[in-house]
């Protein structure tokens, strides 16, 4: 079973197609890759998944429940993770994991807990207000509240956002080992192309709400004639033509 159906999705604001007639499926196990610039439409659609947007038209299931009609019985089995949307600021980092946990109905919350602090090395702040943590601190906390309930479907909003090297290569690792345990699906929206061409089985390119091409990171390369996504990426965004 695919764990995301989407079919001729679009999101109109007055005047502006936000997301232009999209369809696309991830299979369960697969990590799948949408990318593209800034006001390319992913953080539309990827609210549209969530449910947090109203489709204009079109249909999103997730894990095999229609989204607009019954929501919550897929929103249980999945959870998100970015950067950009802050935990409360004045809980510290095991209140906040715990307010997730009592969410999802986690069982043995504390001993998840542990797992989850042992995993991403929270441990120096976790009794620390949210608010107070560095950017490489938020990250590592986000994902560790997108996996307490070990979801069967993980939407990631640039993972490794303001992580060094070292623990960006730790974390891309979690998620490769986590997708082999669970058979969990992943879809993931990155600017780090080469986070994509390791992690993802198949990509989505979006430029002004539509897509305008897919396939495996290395067939893009391929077809591009480049030597990596990034150049691919570079040659969507300026409207080169694909080399002969």
């Amino acid at each position: 079973m695919n764990a995301i159906i989407v079919e001729h999705l679009v999101k109109r604001y007055a005047h502006t197609l936000a997301v232009d007639d999209i369809s696309f499926t991830l299979p369960r196990g697969g990590i799948l890759g949408l990318l593209g610039g800034n006001g390319a439409g992913k953080t539309t659609t990827i609210s549209m998944l969530l449910g947090l947007l109203v489709p204009t038209s079109g249909t999103v299931t997730m894990l095999g429940h229609d989204m607009a009609r019954d929501r919550f019985a897929a929103l249980e089995r999945m959870n998100f993770s970015s950067p950009y949307i802050a935990l409360p600021g004045r809980l510290s980092v095991a209140e906040n994991l715990r307010v997730y946990g009592h969410l999802y109905n986690v069982p043995q919350l504390e001993r998840r807990i542990g797992e989850l602090v042992e995993q991403f090395n929270l441990g120096k702040f976790l009794h620390r207000p949210a608010g107070q943590l560095s950017a490489g601190q938020k990250t590592r906390v986000a994902l560790a509240k997108a996996l307490i309930n070990k979801p069967e479907l993980l939407l990631l909003d640039e993972p490794t956002a303001s992580l060094d090297p070292d623990t960006g290569d730790y974390v891309r690792t979690v998620l490769e080992d986590y997708r082999h345990e669970t058979n969990a699906a992943i879809l993931l929206a990155s600017h780090n192309m080469a986070e994509v061409e390791r992690l993802c089985d198949t990509v989505l390119m979006m430029k002004a709400g539509k897509i305008v091409d897919r396939g495996r990171p290395d067939e893009l390369i391929t077809r591009y004639g480049r030597e990596d996504l990034e150049q691919v990426f570079l040659d969507i965004a300026r409207n080169r033509e694909i080399a002969a």
